[in-house]
């Protein structure tokens, strides 16, 4: 099973890791889009001024120019170490054991905008690049991403994939039509059975659910498997459309 989550605005800085390797991320095949994207992140921290507007940084957070600026030179850590926030917290990987965070470097990766989906234990610096941004000498991320994305996951053959990211990033990188996979959409239940989508939670529910699949150490390849595990672990998930369930939360 592949895992494929979203990524963090908010990162822990600095790391004591060796700088950015490509060639040890996840899903190499992707070299040339991340060299792109990079490249043309570097350019445009050239110019502080320009990159604060097209990166939409306040005062407080201009020193994200001078990361993107580093990005092929500054430490790394583990990307699940790196983001921070809702889903992150919940996920908290640092409190778990070895096996379990084994268990997150063999079937989770996080799909960020630099560099496309690496896996929770690749190493990665700091960065300020969201799905929706329009990076000055890029095509839209999409059209960078999108295909290239794709094409590697269908060459990396996964096997069963839950996708819990946003839309956004999901269009970033579609799951090929050939490999079996849900997206999960956070919900919650009211009087009368009424449901109802969820929006801040909706982060704490997939970084909870995360943790638990790890923790677990869930051996899932189909969504018969996904069910059963939810039912022993006391998770609520359930069919919906054709390639969709709902976590229940």
């Amino acid at each position: 099973m592949l895992v494929l989550l979203p990524p963090s605005e908010t990162k822990r800085p600095g790391g004591e890791g060796m700088p950015l390797d490509l060639d040890a991320l996840f899903l190499p095949a992707l070299r040339a889009p991340r060299e792109t994207v990079i490249d043309a992140l570097v350019a445009l921290s050239a110019d502080e001024d320009e990159a604060a507007r097209v990166l939409k940084l306040g005062a407080k957070r201009r020193h994200e120019v001078a990361d993107n600026a580093a990005l092929r030179t500054s430490p790394t850590v583990p990307a699940v170490d790196r983001y921070t926030g809702v889903l992150f917290d919940a996920l908290d990987a640092a409190t778990l054991d070895a096996s379990a965070r084994s268990w997150l470097g063999r079937h989770v990766a996080i799909h960020s905008a630099p560099f496309g989906p690496v896996g929770a234990l690749d190493g990665i610096p700091a960065y300020r690049l969201a799905a929706g941004t329009s990076v000055p000498g890029l095509p839209a991320l999409r059209r960078v991403w999108a295909d290239a994305t794709r094409d590697a996951l269908e060459r990396a053959a996964p096997g069963f994939v839950l996708d819990l990211r946003s839309e956004a990033y999901a269009a970033l990188g579609p799951v090929p039509a050939g490999v079996p996979s849900v997206y999960v959409r956070v919900v919650t239940e009211g009087d009368g059975g009424a449901v109802r989508a969820l929006n801040h939670f909706n982060k704490h529910a997939k970084g909870a659910l995360t943790r638990a699949l790890a923790a677990s150490g869930a051996q899932v390849d189909s969504l018969d498997d996904l069910l059963v595990w939810a039912g022993r672990e006391g998770w609520i998930i359930r069919p919906q459309a054709a390639g969709e369930v709902s976590l229940v939360v």
